[in-house]
């Protein structure tokens, strides 16, 4: 197979599971990334996994908000035929929203439909990694109880975006993806379009993890829980939807390879988890743990704060099972400990 996919932000947590899953299945693979140590590193750790590292080559973009940021990348691999645009900041820790937060997400974007429609000569598919941030409200704008499926958006505006860094990651999916419908709808471009929108994505690294103090946002959630344990400490108690990693990367592969998948929106989600079904998983299966007990006022109610997802549109388009929550906890804890 000579397909070639172009992969933005390539060593973040979901992309490095994408790059894997392509090379396994025999793609070529142009990953962008921010300097030439990170190039390096993940074509070693690709290496060391086994894989073909000659398929695998990179492109320095050091600042996706930057304009013109994937022009040269593009020019320089006139062979890539589908882009999967995963590059989007996802973290909290952020002083300016709009400037962290809010511009890059929206200005990585718009760079990277851009490049392809000027220099993507051949390419034909283009899958962008959103999230279920964009398809429904949260905070002061959640509709606890409501049922929504892939026709449904955030309501958020730019203002409420501004208010904190949580407002402000959700607003910057959702603004984001908004822009590349209206890109779109406006540039009628040669391309085929799919967009994915994973919730809370669980699960193991693709590959070795050297620093394990560091983990990924959303596996914050499982760290946490092993952190309290360890601390003699209380965790932050989430409650929502979960997705393994794995098969977010299988669904980014299955929207460009399906016809089904033009022009759709896929809710990625599993099911439901809470930080006390987390902690009974862990209970049962690793009894060594140090565990905490969680304080029971602290729960929180996801009756009255998630709205009810109808992803079953996505999934007929998927065509396979999402691995259960057990087994994604279990194998992001034993990559851990």
């Amino acid at each position: 197979m000579s397909t070639t996919v172009f992969v933005s932000g390539a060593t973040g947590f979901i992309a490095q599971h994408i790059v894997k899953q392509l090379l396994e299945d025999g793609y070529k693979v142009v990953g962008s990334v921010r300097s030439q140590a990170k190039g390096e590193d993940l074509k070693s750790l690709i290496s060391k996994a086994g894989l073909k590292a000659d398929n695998f080559s990179y492109a320095i973009v050091e600042d996706i908000a930057a304009k013109g940021a994937f022009d040269e990348a593009l020019k320089s691999n006139p062979e890539v035929t589908v882009f999967l645009h995963t590059a989007s900041p996802f973290h909290f820790d952020v002083s300016d929203v709009k400037k962290q937060l809010l511009d890059p997400a929206v200005e990585g974007t718009t760079n990277a439909l851009n490049a392809i429609k000027e220099y993507g000569k051949n390419i034909k598919r283009v899958v962008v990694t959103s999230s279920y941030a964009a398809i429904t409200g949260f905070g002061q704008l959640a509709i606890p109880g409501k049922t929504v499926n892939e026709e449904s958006w955030n309501p958020i505006t730019e203002k409420q975006a501004l208010a904190d860094p949580q407002s402000g990651y959700i607003g910057s999916k959702t603004f984001a993806e908004r822009e590349v419908w209206n890109f779109v709808e406006k540039s009628k471009p040669q391309w085929d379009i799919s967009v994915v929108n994973p919730v809370w994505v669980f699960g193991p690294a693709a590959f070795e993890v050297k620093d394990k103090s560091k983990l990924n946002t959303s596996n914050e959630v499982v760290g946490g829980i092993l952190k309290a344990g360890k601390d003699k400490s209380q965790p932050q108690q989430y409650t929502g939807y979960f997705i393994d990693v794995r098969d977010v990367a299988k669904a980014e592969i299955i929207a460009f390879e399906k016809q089904d998948a033009v022009g759709q929106r896929l809710i990625l989600s599993s099911g439901p988890f809470t930080t006390e079904k987390v902690v009974e998983i862990l209970k049962k299966d690793f009894k060594d743990l140090p565990l905490p007990t969680l304080d029971e006022s602290k729960k929180p109610d996801f009756d009255k704060s998630e709205s009810i997802i109808d992803n079953e549109k996505t999934k007929k388009i998927l065509g396979f099972k999402f691995i259960g929550l057990e087994k994604s906890v279990d194998d992001t804890v034993s990559q851990l400990v």
